[in-house]
């Protein structure tokens, strides 16, 4: 699971890339969500045991970073999970870059309402804003696009 948002895989973000298999060793490819990710190691602890439960005891993650990670590798069930956990999904980028609009423009995970302000570019994490809804006053966090 992703150690920030717990309701949502590793897989369901994008960030396991690869998977390669050669008898009963297991390499697990991963790209960050960014290069300076402070949870890198913990992911990779976490890969290599559940690989390893899952009875390959040869295991190797390594990190990557090309092609680097965009907010357009989140599953559509990864989506819904951040909706559900109460982060509004960042927008779909499609290979463009990401604009003001986009981060301004931001659906409440809550009432859907687009009613909404940006309130910080800035969140708890690197990869957060914060937003508020003006239509059932609730603040709120969007997982940032990135492109």
């Amino acid at each position: 699971m992703d150690p920030e948002i717990p309701v949502v895989s590793v897989v369901d973000m994008g960030i396991v890339t690869d998977v390669f298999m050669k008898g009963r060793a297991v390499t697990v490819q991963m790209t960050p969500t960014f290069a300076g990710c402070p949870a890198l190691d913990y992911m990779h602890n976490d890969m290599k045991q559940a690989v390893r439960q899952a009875g390959y005891p040869d295991v190797t993650v390594e990190t990557v970073f090309d092609p680097p990670w965009s907010s357009d590798r989140i599953t559509e069930d990864g989506r819904r999970k951040l909706k559900e956990f109460g982060l509004a999904p960042p927008a779909r980028c499609n290979g463009s870059p990401v604009t003001q609009q986009a981060l301004a423009e931001v659906a409440c995970p809550f009432c859907d309402s687009r009613e909404t302000v940006l309130e910080s570019l800035f969140g708890p994490t690197l990869c957060r804003s914060i937003h508020y809804c003006n239509k059932c006053r609730q603040s709120f966090e969007q997982f940032k696009p990135v492109a």
